[in-house]
Order: structure tokens, then C-alpha cells, then sequence
């Protein structure tokens, strides 16, 4: 599969569960919900809780600060988004991105329902982000860096829309070195598929300029593969 061909099956996988407002029983989704304080779920609409199809929780390690500028890629039904907005505040912002026009109408929409007038979702791709250069303080994401063809890119973006000091704290799945990952291109959307092994995903991160990388497995998601906390910083050296 060429990579139009990936964001394609990509799209309609995530198209579906927009138009079934995430209420399909897909296991995903169910998992992914169970991975936030359901009084925090309260606090959102149902279909923000329903839509929530990640590998862990990134808002609850990113440690978000009052005033901060939070980027959340593939933003889907705006939970992290809402979440983070809440944490930093009316002197900080949220920023969701995402490539569905589908999932940004229902994000937008479960921003009014939450109350938060702090967030901004834009249409766009994590390989070429709309935001300027230095512009965010902490990059999020849930999931959604594994299910890009290329990533090189997507990490070259992270390090150029973070400010000097900037984070990142993302869920990802991982794989451990010498695991390949499923060749069946029809499965894409599969979290598990594309995941990079462990050491290839810390090469990645260092030659986007991403500091002081971590990688942390949280739990098994298939053989060989984890879902994982990654962190990283962005350099503290001005350009």
C-alpha cells in the first residue's frame, strides 16, 4: 500500500466510528475510555467518552500547567483536547488536529457541551501540522502516531511546532526489537500494525532534535507489541 492508500483505509476506519458517534461497541473504544478517572469521563459528553479509541491516557502523564499551550495530534472526538483545556486554563489553549471533517464537527460540538471556549480544532495532517513554528508547549497524542505511513515526518513536525523547552507525552504502541510488524495492509487502522520497534522509535525521536526520549511499556497489546508512554523534550537551544 502506497501511503494515500493508508491515510484512505485510515480515514474510513475513523469515518465509521464518527458516524456511529463511537456507540458501535467497538473494543477499542471501550478500552480506550476505561483508561480515564470516570469522573473525568463525567465531565464530557457521552460521545467524547465513546469516542475515545486510544492506548493509555497522555493527558494524565503530561503534566499540563495553567497559562500552556497543549497540541493534541489526531484529535478525534476532542477528549484529550477537553481534558487539557480544562487543566490549563483561559491563560493557556488547546489545539486538536485531526484529518476527518466528521470528527471535528462532533469535537467542536462536545467543546460547547463541556463548557471550554479555550480549544481550537483544525483540519490537517501530523505529517505537515497548521500551526506555526514554536507555537505549542506540550505536544499529546493517543495512539495516532503508529497509524502514520511515515513517521519521520510526523516527528520533524512535533520538534518544529514546539517551543525551545517544549515536551512531548504521548500513548503509543511499540514494538520490541526484531518484532516485525503484521504485513497485511488491510488491517492499517489496527493499532499494532505499523508500531516501530523500540530503538527505532528512540532514533526517530533524537534526529527530529526530541531530547532526553523515554519509552515505558504500559501493557501487552499483541505479541511483542506494548502500548507505551514516550516522552521527550524539545532542545533548549533557540534555532
Amino acid at each position: 500500500m502506497n501511503d494515500d492508500q493508508v491515510h484512505d483505509e485510515v480515514r474510513t476506519y475513523y469515518r465509521d466510528a464518527a458516524r456511529t458517534r463511537g456507540a458501535s461497541g467497538n473494543d477499542d473504544q471501550r478500552w480506550g475510555a476505561s483508561q480515564y478517572d470516570p469522573t473525568m469521563l463525567a465531565s464530557v459528553s457521552e460521545t467524547a467518552a465513546n469516542l475515545s479509541m486510544g492506548c493509555g491516557n497522555p493527558y494524565a502523564m503530561a503534566d499540563l500547567k495553567p497559562g500552556e499551550i497543549v497540541l493534541d495530534l489526531g484529535s478525534g472526538g476532542g477528549l484529550d483536547v477537553i481534558l487539557s483545556a480544562k487543566r490549563v486554563g483561559l491563560t493557556g489553549k488547546a489545539y486538536g488536529v485531526d484529518f476527518l471533517p466528521e470528527m471535528l464537527e462532533l469535537a467542536r460540538a462536545n467543546a460547547v457541551d463541556a463548557g471550554v471556549t479555550n480549544v481550537e480544532f483544525l483540519e490537517g495532517m501530523i505529517e505537515d501540522l497548521p500551526l506555526p513554528d514554536g507555537s505549542v508547549d506540550v505536544v499529546i497524542s493517543n495512539c495516532v502516531i503508529n497509524l502514520a505511513p511515515d513517521k519521520v515526518p510526523v516527528f520533524a513536525e512535533i520538534a518544529r511546532v514546539l517551543r525551545p523547552g517544549g515536551r512531548i507525552a504521548v500513548s503509543d504502541v511499540v514494538a520490541d526489537n526484531g518484532v516485525d510488524a503484521p504485513e497485511d495492509g488491510s488491517v492499517w487502522a489496527n493499532c499494532g500494525t505499523t508500531a516501530l520497534q523500540l530503538d527505532d522509535y528512540l532514533a526517530m525521536l533524537a534526529n527530529a532534535g526530541l531530547a532526553d526520549a523515554a519509552i515505558e511499556y504500559t501493557h501487552e497489546t499483541g505479541p511483542g507489541l506494548h502500548g507505551a508512554i514516550v516522552r521527550a523534550n524539545q532542545s533548549k537551544r533557540t534555532a
